[in-house]
């Protein structure tokens, strides 16, 4: 009982606080905690009277995770891991309708072999990092959500979507001729099961957010403009819970998983160097991006 009755009063803020960082962000300001977190292709709305913080993904046109945008969002998480007045994260975009679109596939494409390996461990970082955080972490996904976008949303503790027929959100990099890492595999595996996962990963699916929600894929779909303070939220339901507890719980849960990449770690690296110069893979990757310019231009 003590320690319920303790909770009340950083959950009450919390619940409060889901207005007052909507008008932060819509204000586009934050003060010198937003700064001090904040980075360029990363936003950060610290609110450490509730002991949280929105992260919002602002690498136009679609976020894709770019090498500088990876390097830039690990070193805004660590700083919040580091400051012990925040205990929880919601991950979110700030760019209009794509949650993420996951890995940049010109980062895989016509570079040499060091630059790829140096973009792999950048994306295994990511997913360690946000995989293993001790953090509550909440992703809010408000855009269309493929492919590595999906894999972020998948480390996070709860998904909220919006429901939006034109979002979707999955791991489809068989329609790119691209083979998911098994730690992409067993990220889903453990979210959806193994029978929806191994459909979903040979078909490339993509699932709108009702067929997301039925699956297990995302745990609420909710109406576009509640999105962020549905998480909020949720997040006040997950800090309620005495935090030692909850982290070793998920540390539990989560760690032979993390075990299986930490333990192959160079080798994935190199596996992934070995297929991607492929010519057979440059030449897909090519074609791709080359229609992806058509179709802007």
């Amino acid at each position: 009982m003590a320690l319920a009755a303790g909770t009340r009063g950083p959950v009450r803020a919390l619940l409060l606080a889901g207005a007052g960082l909507g008008r932060r962000a819509a204000g586009g300001g934050g003060g010198d905690g937003a700064r001090r977190f904040s980075s360029q292709r990363v936003l950060v709305e610290p609110d450490p009277a509730a002991g949280v913080a929105v992260m919002r993904f602002k690498n136009p046109p679609v976020n894709s995770l770019s090498l500088q945008f990876l390097t830039e969002f690990v070193i805004s998480l660590e700083k919040l891991e580091n400051d012990k007045g925040f205990r929880g994260v919601v991950l979110t975009s700030d760019c209009p309708s794509v949650f993420s679109a996951g890995l940049d596939l010109t980062e895989m494409c016509g570079r040499n072999p060091a630059h790829y390996a140096e973009y792999w461990k950048a994306v295994q970082e990511l997913w360690l990092r946000l995989y293993l955080s001790n953090l509550v972490l909440v992703a809010a996904i408000n855009g269309a959500c493929p492919a590595g976008g999906c894999l972020m949303a998948l480390t996070c503790d709860y998904r909220v979507m919006a429901d939006n027929p034109k979002y979707t959100i999955g791991l489809n990099e068989t329609q790119l001729g691209i083979v998911a890492p098994f730690w992409f595999k067993d990220t889903l595996v453990n979210t959806v099961g193994h029978r929806v996962a191994e459909q979903a990963l040979q078909l490339g699916l993509l699932f709108p957010p009702a067929e997301a929600l039925r699956v297990g894929l995302v745990d609420r779909v909710v109406p576009e403009d509640q999105v962020q303070s549905t998480a909020l939220s949720v997040m006040a339901q997950w800090m309620a819970i005495p935090e030692h507890a909850r982290q070793l719980t998920k540390s539990l849960m989560r760690k032979a998983t993390a075990d299986h990449l930490l333990r192959q770690r160079d080798a994935d690296v190199q596996n992934f160097v070995s297929f991607v110069s492929r010519d057979s893979i440059q030449k897909s990757l090519h074609a791709y991006l080359k229609r992806l310019r058509q179709k802007k231009g």
